[in-house]
């Protein structure tokens, strides 16, 4: 088994190890819990070797890196918050059992979660896994990326850990941080989640809101979208939601099923991670001399999206709040080119409009009454 690959850990619908192929970097094992995350995984990549639950794997393979997206529902604003100690995102101590394992440990390891876990209980969560990379003797750091400055029209903040026994992990993640994104103007496309509407709606302009395995209404749906010009509110279909992750259409069609359609594809593809972004770490993690900007680094932690560590170091936090590459490259909804919309339903945002306007939210009245007159015109009979 080469040394250059990877092996993924909770692997999802394959993120990582698609972002990682496109940068030339093969993964020769994959694991996850979830047997219809699996069906996608040994449709997508045959050649790698599959693993169902991470405890049931006993050592590491031999790999350069390592990677994977840790279980976010103890982590997540829309989960439990019970933190590291929840029976699913505390799962990320087998990575440090399996390296404590190894007969060689791997040169690079690359973990995801929600933006959320450097807010929730003060970034437990982070400073767990970095105390543990530096006890192991990585060099850490770690950032926010959103998908939208990746060429996705969908804000998807995730904190991306990257742990190196060679070489500064800065470098690979920094780049762009101190890039502020230009300002837009007014946008005629607004995404929301129509499925809540009492402590939330997920308003994006220009984007959709955060995909997600669940709802309000415990179900894995897509987001709406409003054209403020026309006034339409419809629903982007599974193939865009895909796409919208940057994986091609109809990557997880293994996971169709007769009885429940394409309801477990919203949820694999709301619990996924996007692409680009993958694609962009392995770009920076295979580049000779990757080159960090210049960032201002404080010691006091405050409210950050990057910070840097390792053995013996003091944590320096960064100052600067740029979450994409350095290079702008973010898209309107409007020019992406959603081929699957349909119709938001009456019954729908009917459902959410009363939520909407009995909550404490503030209100977008001009929203409220657009989305009244879809609830109108929906219901009238066919011409």
């Amino acid at each position: 088994m080469s040394a250059d690959t990877a092996v993924s850990l909770f692997s999802g619908i394959g993120g990582f190890e698609l972002g990682f192929a496109c940068a030339g970097i093969a993964t020769s094992l994959v694991c996850d819990k979830d047997p219809v995350a699996r069906a996608v995984l040994a449709d997508r990549f045959p050649n790698a070797t599959m693993i169902g639950d991470i405890a049931d794997l006993a050592a590491l393979p031999d790999c350069h890196y390592l990677v994977g997206g840790w279980p976010c529902q103890d982590l997540s604003q829309a989960g439990r918050m019970a933190g590291m100690g929840g029976n699913q995102s505390g799962l990320v101590s087998h990575v440090f059992r399996l390296l404590d394992g190894a007969a060689r440990k791997p040169r690079v390891i690359l973990l995801e979660n929600v933006a959320f876990a450097l807010s929730l209980k003060g970034g437990e969560a982070v400073r767990c896994v970095t105390e543990e990379l530096s006890e192991r003797g990585y060099r850490w750091a770690y950032r926010v990326l959103d998908s939208r400055e990746f060429g996705l029209p969908h804000r998807r903040r995730r904190v991306f850990i990257c742990g190196m026994l060679d070489g500064d992990p800065s470098a690979v993640l920094f780049a762009g941080l101190d890039r502020e994104s230009a300002p837009t103007p007014a946008p005629n496309d607004v995404g929301f989640y129509w499925t809540e509407g009492n402590r939330g709606v997920g308003w994006t302009p220009d984007a959709i809101p955060p995909l997600k395995g669940g709802s309000g209404l415990h179900i894995p749906s897509p987001p709406a979208i409003w054209n403020v010009e026309a006034g339409h509110f419809t629903v982007p279909g599974i193939e865009d939601a895909e796409r919208l992750h940057g994986f091609p259409a109809g990557w997880t069609s293994a996971a169709h099923g007769p009885r429940r359609g394409d309801r477990e594809r919203w949820r694999l593809v709301g619990n996924a991670v996007s692409v680009p972004v993958t694609l962009w770490l392995a770009e920076r993690l295979t580049l000779d001399d990757p080159v960090a900007p210049e960032v201002e680094m404080g010691t006091e932690q405050g409210r950050h999206i990057a910070a840097r560590g390792g053995p013996g170091e003091q944590t320096r936090y960064a100052l600067a709040s740029g979450e994409g590459p350095p290079d702008e490259r973010r898209v309107p909804i409007a020019t992406f080119g959603l081929t699957g919309q349909t119709r938001l339903s009456h019954r729908a945002a009917e459902g959410f409009l009363r939520r909407y306007m009995r909550s404490n939210l503030r209100k977008n009245l001009d929203f409220a009454h657009a989305l009244a007159r879809h609830c109108e015109l929906d219901a009238l009979p066919a011409a």
